[in-house]
């Protein structure tokens, strides 16, 4: 059996500290993502394999980032034009083209924004599109005891947070690499044209302001993280203790008081974590003002000493203190590009981990064809063995069961003898470790998934609908039924009547989990889905436990009807029933220790003996000596 995927709590692939004038917050690595990749490291060709189809796309991206990084530029220049050159001259032309000129090159570089959004957001979400699609087909071939070993929100958290958080590769962490790394780049040679006494200046001054803001980011990053944490806790606690299932322990258990203390405690330390934000919040903002005014100072200062001015115009200055600041943003940029990268990458391990699960169950690679209209439904299983993952003992052993072609099965026992398991086999929820079933002699591992489940129908004891109307519950089964069909097979579960009564009748929203329905409603309407379905093989797993003892005599007697000329094996607590099956098998521990019909293991006195005395309240049955 395959094991489960390392489960992890669903969070954001990386944490920043928005804020502050930098516009752009500060991400440090988190040990979670880079513990994930140490344990399972990524392949960078396997990443930009999910890429390769629209590289054509991507390397527009690209040139619509260098373009509108280079265009931007001319900004301070023609700025530094109408400052030394067009208003002391008044040189009217030069002044309207110089402000024609930056209109137009701050229209260019938006319209180049635009169209890099709309570009790189495309491939992102074809690229989510693609993985979100190969993720969720891929689990659906995944056997039943994946589900079981796997906690119930970490499929969906790797399917909608993980992937969707993958978007941006493309959108935030490729294009900010590529926008940062080319404006810092065309910015530091623009400043070296304008003047390179400043920019040297520049090089003393930015590194020690970029340490000093990241710095102080850090510390409400590590208060923002703990704040969250907190309200994590405050959420678990509203959630488990004023849910109906929470208020009834509490009261029961006489807990209400213990649990408003932790709540309160909870709250109390949000308070002071609030406080610790929004100072190291304020501190931040601080920081990024006093570099921001610090930075130009320093360059007016050193434009005025005669030593560092080398004749500068103020057309040259104005220009350059445009260029200082600009350059601090990408800068700033490119020191989150290590926790990008990491936590994108530690994104892609977490789905690549899903996607390389072996199915318990595989599709067989070349399925026997087999048309469900033409089986006949012998059942056989020979041999069968079954031992869960972690468990010290088989859950079935070497059972072997022979259902002729519409003959009756019915399978009997203690909880935990093995019924369902059989049950699963049948259908091919799971594989047996040792052993076969077959179905018209074909091992219904070389079928084809599909026509297996029109070749067995089951009905389990619990009964799911989904969150639709009771008409496409219905059509689940057979998308091509007619209204008449669907009616037929209401009345045959024994519920017509009831949807019939509903104001909107078929078109009636069954709620999550089919909540508006009582229990053996629920189970009459899914025995109608399999009806419909009209399967040669019918597996009734506990299909009327749900139900009071008249609507199960009712609905027993539409299943007998039913099973006519149809495969059916059942498997109920009830023994009233099984009474009719053409055979019934007794198991115990995994094993079948009787078989024979109701009349032949009454009298052998035996294990079915005392499962129908115990059932009836009456002494066992002991059999008289030949």
């Amino acid at each position: 059996m395959t094991a489960a995927p390392t489960q992890t709590p669903a969070r954001p692939a990386a944490r920043h500290d928005a804020g502050g004038r930098g516009g752009r917050g500060v991400l440090s690595v988190d040990p979670r993502d880079r513990a994930r990749l140490e344990e399972a490291p990524v392949s960078l060709r396997r990443v930009l394999a999910l890429f390769a189809p629209h590289r054509g796309r991507i390397a527009v991206v690209v040139g619509i980032i260098v373009v509108t990084s280079v265009v931007g530029l001319a900004q301070p220049f023609l700025v530094r034009e109408v400052v030394d050159v067009a208003i002391p001259q008044q040189d009217v032309r030069l002044l309207v083209l110089a402000v024609a000129a930056m209109i137009t090159v701050a229209a260019v570089t938006q319209l180049l924004g635009v169209v890099q959004t709309w570009l790189s957001t495309q491939v992102g979400q074809r690229v989510m599109h693609g993985l979100r699609t190969t993720v969720f087909t891929h689990l659906q071939r995944q056997s039943l005891g994946f589900f079981t070993r796997t906690r119930g929100g970490e499929v969906q958290s790797r399917l909608v947070n993980d992937v969707g958080g993958m978007q941006g590769v493309v959108t935030s962490t490729a294009t900010s690499i590529a926008s940062n790394v080319t404006t810092a780049v065309a910015t530091a040679v623009a400043m070296v044209a304008l003047s390179w006494r400043l920019s040297l200046l520049s090089l003393l001054v930015v590194p020690p302001a970029i340490w000093l803001t990241r710095k102080v980011a850090l510390m409400r990053r590590e208060v923002t993280a703990r704040q969250q944490r907190r309200l994590a806790d405050l959420n678990a606690q509203i959630e488990e203790g004023l849910s109906v299932s929470g208020i009834r322990l509490a009261k029961t258990l006489g807990t209400t008081s213990h649990s408003a203390r932790r709540f309160a405690d909870t709250s109390e330390d949000l308070v002071g974590l609030e406080l610790r934000s929004q100072l190291a919040g304020r501190w931040r903002m601080a920081t990024m003002q006093i570099v921001f005014a610090v930075i130009p100072a320093l360059v007016y200062l050193a434009a005025g000493l005669p030593a560092t001015s080398g004749g500068m115009t103020i057309g040259t200055l104005v220009a350059f203190t445009a260029l200082q600041g600009g350059i601090f943003r990408p800068l700033m940029g490119l020191l989150n590009v290590t926790a990008q990268w990491v936590a994108s990458m530690a994104l892609f391990s977490r789905v690549f981990e899903y996607l390389d699960l072996v199915p318990d169950v595989p599709a067989p690679t070349h399925p026997v064809p087999m048309d469900p209209a033409r089986v006949a439904g012998h059942v056989r299983v020979e041999g069968a063995t079954v031992r869960y993952p972690g468990s010290a003992r088989d859950a079935v052993s070497g059972v072997t069961l022979d259902v002729p072609a519409g003959s009756t099965l019915a399978l009997v026992g203690p909880t935990g003898s093995g019924k369902s398991t059989v049950a699963g086999l049948l259908g091919r929820l799971l594989d047996p470790d040792a052993g076969r079933v077959t179905v018209d002699g074909v091992d219904v591992r070389d079928l084809d998934p599909d026509v297996l489940a029109s070749v067995v129908g089951t009905v389990s004891q619990e009964s799911y609908l989904v969150h639709a109307t009771v008409r496409e519950n219905l059509l689940l089964a057979r998308p091509e039924a007619t209204e008449a069909e669907l009616w037929r097979a209401l009345g045959a579960a024994q519920v017509a009547d009831l949807v019939a009564s509903l104001p909107e009748g078929l078109d009636t929203v069954v709620g999550a989990r089919g909540h508006r329905f009582s229990g053996g409603e629920q189970q009459r309407l899914a025995v109608a889905r399999t009806i419909l379905r009209d399967p040669p093989v019918l597996v009734l797993d506990e299909a009327t436990s749900a139900l009071d003892t008249a609507t199960e005599r009712a609905l027993q007697s539409a299943l007998d009807e039913l099973a006519r000329g149809r495969t059916t094996v059942t498997i109920a607590h009830r023994l009233s029933t099984v009474r009719r099956a053409h055979r019934i098998a007794v198991l115990d521990a995994g094993r079948v220790v009787e078989s024979g019909t109701h009349e032949e293991l009454l009298a052998l006195g035996g294990r079915y003996a005392d499962l129908v005395a115990a059932a009836e309240g009456t002494p066992a049955t002991v059999p008289v000596p030949a």
